[in-house]
């Protein structure tokens, strides 16, 4: 199910608010209602995708039961085993087949699995909890909040990724408590700010970056086309992900629940490390604390400090994509990561707009390789936007572009606007609501485009 659908909107939500509300009273019943919830939104793609995540929830579940009874580590262990094993399955097996398969020249068969939507974000939340178990700092959770803490549908297909500690304590909360109203409305003021973001601004720049990237593949672009798509591409991708993102924080905020923060306006970044501090936070900070700092961080010499960084963002490019352009994507960023902080460590203060200027042309010849279908394609693109076969037409959709990059800049991010104390004046609140209306009539003329981030 999709959050801009109709079906949502008007049927599945209001709906689910409803009985949630009705058995506010009672924790267990409340609970339940959320966790049927989520496994019918889940399924609505597919119902056979429930048997996975549902199977991948009960396995940890059962083998952290095993740990508090036995106090072998090897229960765990064996857990974060099986849940990489089924997302190196779905996500990694054709990939690593056809890689096999290059390498050797041997001609080997593909298994060509249907990738389960949010396996990437699931298995990174049981495996989290997993290594805090290991860690000593998890407790071992009844199945019902344990279930409900991973199925939560406003976040179970595109994140943000939640930690146990982050979302499980409130499920106890009162949803009833003092600030009803408040969570409520200020939750369908998140909603309703990425409801917009998604079908008026980056469901319009998608075309624009999809007709451009394929042209692309067929023939080389002029300088104004390669950089339409360019930056149409690297706005589509902001505003359709932090969309998903206010839509999901939005939704559980109705239901009284706060989920982490995910973007704080990144296109604003003065240098690439603030870059990654403001985008996709839930993953770069699950990455840091499970994976760069266990390698060492940047406190064990320069050596360990250049290996984790490396392995880190590598594994961060190939969590998004079972492609060597997603990898080198992860590198060029990790070495971007290198470069950024020896600079700042030696050299002069670089003024900020042209700190800005730099950061921004690295991450978009970065989206390129990203969304690129191969390093040909990249390399093609880039040529192009470097004007080096000449600087020959103009930019297309420019109108569009320049408000989708000033929304992108202006707009407060989800976590910015719950952090302001203040209701939003009438005017606003008429505002959006009249949003929220074009929306649902927009997405009314056709099937919802998907978000982007699904594929991921």
């Amino acid at each position: 199910m999709l959050f801009q659908s109709q079906i949502y909107v008007l049927l599945f939500l209001p709906l689910t608010v409803a009985l949630y509300y009705a058995a506010a009273r009672s924790p267990v019943l409340r609970q339940w209602v959320l966790i049927v919830a989520s496994l019918v939104f889940y399924g609505w793609w597919d119902p056979r995708f429930i048997i996975l995540v549902v199977a991948q929830i009960s396995a940890t579940w059962l083998l952290t039961l095993m740990h508090a009874r036995t106090g072998a580590r090897a229960w765990l262990a064996l857990g974060i085993v099986l849940n990489l094993a089924s997302l190196g399955t779905f996500k990694y097996l054709d990939f690593f087949l056809s890689s096999l398969e290059f390498a050797s020249g041997v001609a080997l068969p593909r298994a060509h699995l249907i990738l389960p939507i949010g396996i990437s974000f699931f298995s990174f939340q049981l495996i989290s909890y997993l290594v805090d178990r290991m860690r000593g700092d998890a407790p071992l959770y009844p199945f019902r909040p344990f279930a409900l803490f991973v199925l939560v549908f406003p976040h179970v297909i595109a994140g943000p990724i939640v930690r146990h500690n982050e979302l499980v304590p409130q499920f106890d909360l009162n949803p009833l408590r003092e600030g009803l109203w408040s969570r409520i409305g200020m939750g369908l003021v998140i909603f309703t700010i990425g409801f917009g973001k998604k079908v008026l601004l980056a469901d319009r720049l998608a075309p624009v970056a999809d007709r451009l990237f394929s042209r692309a593949e067929q023939v080389l672009l002029d300088f104004g086309e390669a950089w339409t798509g360019a930056l149409a591409f690297t706005l589509q991708l902001f505003l359709d992900f932090s969309a998903y993102t206010e839509m999901a924080i939005g939704s559980a905020l109705i239901f009284g629940l706060i989920l982490p923060e995910n973007f704080r306006r990144p296109y604003l970044a003065t240098d690439l490390r603030d870059f990654w501090r403001r985008w996709h936070i839930s993953l770069s900070t699950f990455l840091r604390d499970y994976v760069y700092i266990p390698l060492g961080g940047s406190r064990r010499g320069a050596g360990r400090y250049l290996f984790a960084t490396i392995c880190t963002m590598g594994l961060c490019g190939l969590w998004h994509g079972a492609g060597w352009t997603y990898v080198s994507w992860g590198l060029l960023h990790g070495v971007g990561l290198i470069v950024c902080r020896n600079w700042q460590r030696n050299a002069p203060r670089m003024p900020a707009p042209l700190g800005w200027a730099l950061t921004m042309l690295f991450v978009i010849v970065g989206w390129v390789l990203f969304r690129a279908a191969s390093f040909e394609t990249a390399s093609l693109m880039l040529v192009s936007m470097s004007g080096i076969v000449g600087v020959a037409g103009a930019l297309a959709e420019w109108k569009l572009l320049c408000i989708a990059a000033l929304v992108s800049v202006v707009v407060p991010s989800a976590h910015e606007l719950l952090e302001r104390t203040s209701s939003p004046q009438p005017i606003y609140a008429a505002a959006l609501a009249a949003i929220a209306a074009l929306c649902v009539f927009e997405v009314g003329k056709g099937a919802p485009v998907q978000f982007i981030y699904f594929q991921f």
